[in-house]
């Protein structure tokens, strides 16, 4: 009698060698998962702000697509497909780093005014005053009647020490010992 094979033999696939065992439709669906994923990234890039539902459903869909190669096609098909779509965002990328569709989406507006107060903008360098609390390097100092924020140059100051504004600019004015 023949030795008989206690493991049972492997599934065989349906067709012989050479038929297509992939149905025709999965190019079909592999396709339209690409072409979803990369109309979600550019919603992502040029309508939604930030990183979003349509980012993360990019990745998803560009996810999905390759483990469909792989499965339809196998490990090489699949590797393909990554380097395609690492080519496709590559060139993406560049093309919008040369066109100008970034600098139609940026802001161009310059900021003219400031959050210096007008006792702020009063003080000059050289002026003298006195703390009026323990400059932590930030405290305040009286110069005159007006009680202005203020920085140290360095060290710690002490309340009702004697200080010499160092420099002004806008809303910063740094102080040093007298």
């Amino acid at each position: 009698a023949p030795p008989t094979n206690p493991l049972p033999s492997p599934p065989r696939r349906p067709g012989g060698p050479g038929s297509n065992p992939n149905p025709p439709h999965s190019m079909t669906l592999i396709i339209i998962i690409a072409i979803v994923a990369l109309l979600l990234a550019l919603l992502e890039i040029f309508v939604i702000p930030g990183f979003g539902l349509a980012g993360i459903g990019s990745i998803v869909c560009a996810v999905t697509d390759v483990v469909l190669v792989y499965n339809a096609y196998g490990l090489w098909p699949a590797v393909g497909a990554i380097a395609v779509a690492l080519a496709v965002l590559g060139l993406l990328l560049w093309w919008v780093a040369r066109s100008k569709a970034v600098d139609r989406m940026a802001l161009h507006a310059t900021i003219s005014s400031t959050n210096a107060t007008e006792a702020q903008l009063s003080v000059r360098p050289g002026d003298e005053g006195v703390a009026v609390t323990r400059l932590a390097l930030v405290g305040n100092a009286r110069f005159g009647d007006r009680v202005v924020e203020v920085k140290s140059a360095g060290s710690f100051i002490d309340p009702a020490t004697p200080v010499r504004v160092v420099s002004v600019s806008e809303a910063l004015i740094t102080v040093e010992p007298c």
